[in-house]
């Protein structure tokens, strides 16, 4: 019993290794990495972002933009490298993009950067060098990053939010959104009835930080016309209030 139990065990992790040997050829294979291209530079910081380019194709191909989540006060594009794996997998560009925490700039920096971000990997320079189709780019993020790719797909480029980055280029328009647990309605979060304190430092003391927090809301901006939106978010969450969600 024990030495068929050894054996099984032996089998699988054999097989398991092989598995994660093969993945990994595949991966290095299929694609190249490009670290900490510099789409921004604000206030003597770069702002980078990391492609993850398809190799061996000649056409222009589909694309995820993704943003970290951290209430846009923490976290890094770094953190997030396996959740981008199964895009890989199934034969996408990704573009993993850094923003401004609130230690270094507060609201709304985070979401300006993003916008920046967006404009210049949609930019022909860019579309061309990394192979992205620019009519198939869809935005992602967990938490804050849900927020910001919400606000990719929501927030017109008439908000201003974008003015950092003018480079000549319209405000492109993501192919869909999908918003993993994001925040909807950041008044409610820095001063509402769902208020988080991580949340709040991304306002500080501000005397127009809900004037601010209303230009920033996605919910604010919603109408006809918007890119196919996809939100996913658990009834349990007790840090982004899921009625947001349902709202």
């Amino acid at each position: 019993m024990t030495r068929a139990l050894f054996l099984l065990t032996a089998l699988a992790t054999g097989l398991f290794a092989q598995t994660s040997a093969d993945f990994a050829q595949h991966f290095a294979n299929e694609y190249r990495m490009v670290p900490n291209v510099t789409y921004l530079t604000m206030g003597g910081v770069d702002l980078k972002l990391d492609v993850y380019q398809k190799r061996n194709v000649t056409t222009p191909q589909p694309t995820l933009f993704f943003m970290h989540g951290g209430f846009w006060v923490a976290g890094n594009k770094e953190s997030q490298i396996l959740a981008l794996l199964p895009w890989m997998e199934m034969g996408w560009n990704v573009v993993n993009v850094e923003y401004r925490l609130g230690a270094v700039a507060q609201a709304p920096a985070a979401l300006e950067d993003v916008m920046c971000a967006f404009k210049f990997i949609a930019a022909p320079a860019q579309t061309m060098a990394y192979n992205i189709d620019p009519n198939k780019i869809v935005v992602m993020g967990e938490s804050a990053g849900g927020h910001l790719s919400l606000s990719l797909g929501i927030i017109p480029e008439s908000a201003g939010l974008a003015l950092q980055c003018e480079n000549g280029q319209p405000m492109p328009k993501p192919a869909a959104v999908l918003n993993w647990y994001g925040i909807y309605d950041v008044q409610d979060v820095i001063d509402g009835k769902n208020k988080q304190p991580a949340a709040q430092r991304w306002f500080g003391s501000m005397p127009d930080r809900m004037e601010i927090a209303k230009r920033v809301s996605p919910m604010t901006y919603v109408r006809a016309g918007l890119p196919p939106i996809l939100t996913v978010h658990g009834d349990a969450d007790m840090v982004v209030p899921y009625p947001q969600a349902v709202k």
